[in-house]
Order: C-alpha cells, then structure tokens, then sequence
C-alpha cells in the first residue's frame, strides 16, 4: 500500500509540474508544433523527475537502510568495498544500503554518477561469499560510472514521447475519418476519443518498452564487463553462476530493477531489461 501511495503520489506531482510548464508556455495542443511539445514535456519530465527523486524513492519503497555507522564486520567490509571500487572507476562514493528481502538482489540509483545509492538485500548479504558479493557490487558501481541512470532516463524521455505524440495523431486521423463519414460531422466525441488515445497509448507503450528493453540489456552486458575490470572476470561469473541457482527475481519495482543485478525471466526475451543470466555468463567467459 506504501508504494502504491507513493506511485500515486509521484505521478500527480509530475502532472501538476508539467500543467505549469504548459501554462507558462502557453502551449497550444490543437496544433502539430504545440502536440508535440506538449508530449515532449510529458514524456521527459515524468522521467528527470522520477530519475531526481531516484534516491529517495528507492529508500521509502525498498525500506533501504543506509549504512552511516557500520553495526559489525559485515556491514563494515560492505562499505570498505564499495568505497574501493568507486575510486577505481574514478566516482564519488555511493550511499550504501541494504534492504530487507529473501530474494539475491541489488541495485544502483541516483540522478548523478556522484550522487548515486547502492544497494543490497539481505538475502543476497547472507546468501553470498564475499568473492560472489564483491562481483554483484562492482556491477552496481559499473552501472554508477557508465551513467546507466541518465542513458536510459533520456531514452525513457524520447519513447515517452513518442507515444504520447503519435497516440494523438492516430486518434486525430481516426476522428477526422469518422467526421468525414458522419452526416452530422461530429466526429468520435469526447469520450470516445479519450478511450482510443487510451488504447492506442498502451499498444504505443508496448513497442516502446521493446525499445528500452533492448537498450537496457545493452548496459547489462557493459555493467558485467565493467564489473569484471573491478572486481576479476571469476568473481563476476561466480556471482551470476549463484544468481542462476536461486529463485526468481520479482519483488523490486520496475524503476530499480533496470539497475538491479538479476531481472525477471520471461518467455520473451524481446521484453527483459535483463539478458539471460546464461547469455551473461558466456558472454563474460568469451570476453
């Protein structure tokens, strides 16, 4: 319910936001120019917005605890490694946190490469050796350095507004059809124009996600590598050899599992943020 909340929250504050912007700028959506601001506007700012408030939306959905003062060795080496590999790839030390979960997973966010959080599950803490954890972390780091959280919001923002732009000019040409059959010239009508933009938006929506995804999997595949430059080409296929033998990944929202380091399985690759972890793995032994 909390993150629900919190969704809900988020995505009216984004509206709120960009009705203002639109105002000020007096944006005029009945022309092709003013459309397409008005989705350009929509589509990148629920995106900077969601990437600025990363950070903490991570830690109030995941209950992530933030690691100030380490409690025991654990949590000490945690920090100490994390602390390693950002000099290594050359960033500022990430926030490092961990978060309650059965489940072997980790993330990275933040709206900055020096600005960025880490963090782990304790089912991935206590479930991993140290050289299998080590991997995981310089994966998350790996997608700190390569700016993964600013690559992919800024492709997020183009699809977004693709899909919003090329909806309204489908149900647009769909309306002025329908005008132009009808003897009264009326057109679809209001709520029937909202119920096709509403359905074109979603068959949009899903060629789009096809898009991010394939990116998405790209930046795995050069998170892996980076991480191999890290922490060692072993201890990286180690951990995704561990992560192959656990369950499925399911309980991070979609926002962190981008940056997570196992993702959902699916019958259908073309929709996973996440490469097979076996094409990972061979991907990493041939490398």
């Amino acid at each position: 319910m909390k993150r629900i909340f919190l969704l809900i929250a988020t995505n009216l504050a984004i509206l709120l936001v960009a009705s203002i912007v639109m105002s000020i700028l007096g944006v005029n959506t009945q022309t092709m120019g003013g459309l397409l601001v008005f989705a350009a506007i929509f589509g990148f700012g629920g995106s900077f917005i969601s990437l600025a408030i990363s950070k903490w939306m991570a830690k109030k959905t995941m209950g992530c605890e933030v690691i100030t003062h380490p409690r025991d060795n654990t949590e000490r080496w945690l920090v100490e490694t994390v602390a390693r590999q950002a000099k290594q790839a050359g960033i500022n030390m990430p926030e490092v946190a961990i978060y309650q979960s059965p489940e072997m997973n980790a993330f990275a966010t933040g709206p900055s490469k020096n600005n960025a959080l880490v963090a782990v599950s304790s089912g991935l803490l206590y479930g991993m050796t140290q050289d299998e954890i080590e991997g995981v972390l310089a994966h998350e780091v790996s997608h700190v350095a390569n700016g993964d959280m600013v690559t992919l919001t800024l492709i997020q923002g183009v699809v977004n507004t693709f899909v919003i732009f090329a909806a309204r000019v489908v149900a647009g040409i769909i309306d002025n059809v329908v005008s132009s059959n009808d003897e009264e010239g009326e057109g679809l009508g209001m709520f029937a124009y909202m119920a096709v933009v509403f359905v074109l938006d979603m068959l949009f929506g899903i060629l789009a996600s096809i898009i991010v995804a394939y990116f998405s999997r790209i930046r795995e595949y050069k998170a892996d590598e980076g991480a191999a430059r890290l922490a060692g080409k072993a201890k990286m296929i180690a951990a995704l050899e561990r992560l192959r033998q656990g369950p499925e990944s399911g309980a991070m929202p979609a926002q962190m599992s981008a940056f997570g380091i196992n993702g959902k399985r699916s019958m259908a690759e073309l929709m996973m943020s996440h490469p097979p972890l076996e094409k990972r793995i061979a991907a990493l032994k041939n490398s």
